[in-house]
Order: structure tokens, then sequence, then C-alpha cells
């Protein structure tokens, strides 16, 4: 069974708003967390925020672009991308 992975309405907003390389990055994770969940350990400076919480780089250098998210349901397998843009204006601790 593949995971189900929900956007919150402020990324579906964000999203508009990426350059059009780094939304297909983001495209691409998607991807991934469909198949094979939320832990995504071959994405650069992936990490473990809090229980059920992660996030990644999407792009390095300047800006840096992220990309978080939370497992909603693991029994159900969904996931919610809580936030997706510049490392700058990512609040990790009101995110997950």
């Amino acid at each position: 069974m593949v995971w189900r992975v929900l956007l919150t309405a402020n990324v579906g907003k964000r999203l508009k708003k990426l350059p059009n390389s780094i939304a297909e990055v983001f495209q691409l994770l998607l991807a991934e967390m469909r198949l094979s969940g939320p832990v995504q350990p071959n994405w650069p400076h992936y990490g473990k925020l809090r229980e059920n919480c992660h996030h990644c780089h999407l792009q390095r250098g300047r800006p840096t672009y992220v990309a978080v998210w939370r497992v909603l349901s693991k029994k159900d397998k969904v996931i919610e991308v809580t936030y997706v843009g510049s490392h700058e204006k990512a609040h990790y601790g009101r995110l997950c």
C-alpha cells in the first residue's frame, strides 16, 4: 500500500511561488514519500525534527529551500507536508 501525501493550504500557496526547478524537485520528494513513506535518508540534510516530524533540503546554497512534513497516521499511511520554501522563513517549532 502506498502512502497518501496531503499538502496544507499554505504549502499549496507557497508552491506556486517557488522557482520551477525547486517545484520539480519537490514533486520528486512527494513521489518518493508516496512510495516509501516519511523517512527519506537519501535527501540532503534529511532529519527527524521530533517524533513523526521530518524535513530535508530541496536545494543547498543561497537561498536554501526546505520541506517539512509530519506523519498524521502510521496505520492509515498518511503524511502531511506542512512547509515548503526558503530555509530562512521556516519556523520548525511551529511546523509540526
